[in-house]
């Protein structure tokens, strides 16, 4: 039978989950109930946003934390790509996005900006301790979506389905038991109402970044800390990745340093686009582009 979709907002997005086998209306009802409780915890640890998550608190005070058994994984790729940008892709770039103006009022008024300091300067960690040397504002809106999209991709398999679509801001994980497809759309960067071209997504995630989302004043939601200025060199930037964490973390690395830099140690294909519109992508990114 036809099970309707899951539709919701949460962490300040749109979220869509297509169940794609047939699933009962108690099992549903499961399955929407362990998806909102985990989001939940997954939003009172890591938002930026609220006064009484666990990073605001790191925010307010030094000391050691004990962090979540999730955020291991979560903490590995940010120090990865720490070091692999030689600091520009850094947790520690929440102040700099609030006094921009990106704040948890959503003021977008910005204020003068300060380099963030550096990890070794304000981060001790070994799991589960994170030693903040001093009070500082972490943010892990470059890789968190698409960690939490993961995640929810767990529970739906826990709960024994194989196949289904989880869609966050257009930041989806694919999962088919059969092998199917999913055709996904390349959000024209200058046009929202059209498409650049179609991918075919398999047992796969994607994830984008674009300098047209969250635009306010002269930044947008990606800023360089080393300039603390945002990217403009790049229009947008598509990466396919088996998991949605590596493909939303590298869809702004991009933005930071070259693709030469990264593909040595991921395994993912990307397709960038310039501001005139020009595409340079990886020789696996199988997409259809229209001219």
């Amino acid at each position: 039978m036809q099970v309707p979709p899951l539709a919701f907002d949460a962490i300040g997005t749109t979220w869509r989950i297509d169940l794609l086998q047939d699933v009962s209306p108690e099992l549903r009802e499961r399955l929407m109930r362990a998806i909102f409780a985990r989001i939940a915890v997954f939003d009172r640890d890591y938002s930026r946003f609220r006064d009484d998550s666990l990073v605001s608190e790191m925010a307010r005070t030094a000391g050691t934390y004990m962090l979540p058994d999730d955020a291991e994984p979560m903490m590995a790729v940010y120090r990865k790509l720490y070091d692999l940008t030689d600091g520009r892709f850094t947790p520690l770039i929440g102040q700099v996005m609030a006094d921009a103006g990106y704040d948890a009022d959503y003021s977008f008024k910005p204020t003068p900006l300060s380099r963030p300091p550096r990890w070794e300067d304000a981060l001790s960690y070994r799991h589960p301790q994170l030693e903040m040397k001093q009070p500082a504002l972490l943010d892990f809106g470059s890789a968190g979506k698409g960690y939490l999209i993961d995640i929810v991709g767990e529970i739906i398999a826990s709960h024994g389905i194989e196949s289904f679509c989880v869609d966050a801001g257009q930041d989806i994980l694919h999962r088919s038991a059969l092998g199917g497809k999913r055709r996904v759309g390349l959000e024209h960067p200058q046009n929202l109402s059209q498409v650049i071209g179609v991918v075919e997504l398999g047992n796969e995630s994607i994830c984008g970044s674009a300098g047209n989302r969250r635009v306010w004043a002269d930044y947008h939601h990606i800023i360089d800390p080393r300039t603390l200025l945002s990217p403009r060199h790049l229009s947008a930037v598509w990466v396919v990745a088996e998991k949605a964490m590596i493909a939303d973390a590298l869809a702004t690395a991009l933005f930071l340093v070259g693709p030469e830099k990264l593909v040595p140690h991921f395994d993912f294909e990307y397709l960038v686009l310039n501001p005139d519109l020009g595409a340079h992508f990886s020789r696996g990114f199988k997409a259809e582009l229209f001219s």
